[in-house]
């Protein structure tokens, strides 16, 4: 056991600023921190950013013009789709009230459901009324 050797922790060594952290000022704001990570090749510089931002503004406008859009579209798709189910359920209730009133437009039907009230068809057949020309109404 004598021949072990411990190991001794190694002692620290006291840390020391990096150039990244200490070039950067401590409250950063993030327009700052945004147009530092565009400027990557040290490509722009202020003044051309500047002349640019009407430029970037009028892409976002047409960016949420063209969110906008599409929730409107999908909106009226939505619209189009339950007007479709309304119609077919309007249509199936239309035909089968037809079928209904035709069934009960029958004239078997219709005495059937006449006869409680002692109404009774007619057997005889109708006679035709006719009107001369002569006679004349007088005002």
């Amino acid at each position: 056991m004598s021949n072990k050797r411990r190991i001794q922790p190694e002692e620290e060594a006291p840390k020391v600023a990096t150039d990244s952290t200490a070039s950067k000022s401590p409250k950063e704001n993030p327009a700052q921190k945004f147009l530092s990570a565009i400027n990557v090749f040290d490509y722009l510089d202020k003044k051309s950013l500047i002349n640019v931002i009407p430029f970037i503004a009028f892409l976002t406008g047409i960016a949420m013009l063209y969110i906008a859009n599409s929730y409107c579209a999908e909106k009226t798709i939505r619209d189009i789709n339950t007007t479709q189910k309304e119609l077919k359920e309007l249509r199936s209730e239309f035909i089968t009230g037809k079928s209904e009133l035709m069934c009960k437009s029958k004239l078997s039907e219709v005495a059937k459901e006449i006869e409680p009230l002692g109404i009774k068809e007619s057997t005889m057949a109708p006679k035709k009324i006719l009107v001369h020309a002569k006679t004349k109404l007088t005002e």
